[in-house]
């Protein structure tokens, strides 16, 4: 049973996570962050960087997984807003 859950956790993680990717490509692709808020994403990175510490409390593989690569994509993007904010 618990092995159904963390597949469920890791679909359900697979997916929120990717969901950053195309802002990631776009930004970089386009180096336009002008309609990026940065508070969002400061926010954002806080959030997950507490659910990767609960999943971490918990023992959550794929939590912790999902969280670490969100904070990861979401630091890339806050680095892109403040790098090229500087050129706009």
């Amino acid at each position: 049973m618990s092995f159904n859950i963390e597949i469920i956790g890791f679909l359900a993680a697979t997916l929120t996570t990717t969901s950053f990717v195309p802002q990631v490509f776009r930004i970089w692709k386009t180096k336009e962050v002008k309609d990026i808020s940065f508070m969002m994403y400061l926010s954002m990175f806080f959030g997950v960087s507490l659910w990767f510490y609960y999943g971490f409390l918990i023992n959550s593989i794929s939590m912790m997984i999902a969280n670490i690569v969100s904070a990861l994509l979401v630091l890339v993007i806050l680095f892109f807003k403040k790098s090229y904010s500087k050129k706009e």
